[in-house]
């Protein structure tokens, strides 16, 4: 019963998330036309949530929407296509996802008069830990899917070939006692063998002195 209940609970959180998620897609475009809701008097603010906002150096307070929709928008709907994408490149979306972060917070604690400028350099510490990952995962696909070379079954192969090793080197058939039961084998063999031809020398001297008499 408690697996059961706990199946139910997790799919109804799954669908409660799915369900904000594909408003929030679908809302996208009216999210973002909400400045022209907004004042576009110079000196007008409005208090959100006890926090006074005012124009922070734009003309008027709409155009100051406008530009924080901007930002806001891409930000939600890149972070739900990172969160639910399943191919293998999906970290590559961090990237947007950062400088669209990096502008937002620029243009909201900024004191000077410039956007979107200086957010590109803290785009590459970034950069240089997300594409080298990115792009390895792409190498170890594309050589396992293109070319055929598994490195993982490759590894598998080779400690299976190192331990086969190691069990001949230990193997009972090197020890001394069993050295010494090959050599007798050997030397009853070779015996044999010679026995054999001597024999078949004595009966073709045979058959000779017989044609001859």
């Amino acid at each position: 019963m408690r697996i059961n209940s706990n199946k139910k609970s997790k799919t109804r959180r799954r669908f409660i998330i799915e369900s904000v998620a594909i408003f929030l897609i679908i809302a996208s475009p009216f999210i973002y036309k909400i400045h022209v809701y907004f004042s576009e008097d110079p000196e007008s603010t409005i208090s959100l949530f006890g926090y006074i906002v005012d124009n922070n150096g734009f003309p008027d307070l709409s155009t100051y929407v406008w530009f924080l929709m901007s930002k806001i928008v891409p930000i939600y709907l890149l972070a739900i296509w990172f969160f639910t994408c399943k191919h293998w490149w999906y970290h590559i979306i961090l990237i947007p996802l950062c400088m669209y972060t990096f502008q937002l917070f620029e243009v909201i604690y900024s004191e000077d008069e410039f956007i979107d400028t200086d957010n590109v350099m803290w785009l590459l510490p970034i950069c240089m830990v997300v594409i080298p990952f990115v792009y390895f995962i792409r190498v170890k696909l594309y050589d396992k899917y293109v070319h055929g070379i598994d490195l993982e079954a490759m590894d598998a192969e080779l400690e299976s070939f190192k331990e086969r090793e190691k069990q001949d080197h230990l193997s009972p058939a090197d020890t001394p006692e069993n050295s010494t039961d090959r050599i007798d084998l050997s030397e009853k063999v070779s015996k044999r063998t010679l026995s054999k031809i001597f024999k078949q020398f004595q009966h073709s001297l045979k058959n000779l002195f017989n044609i001859s008499l």
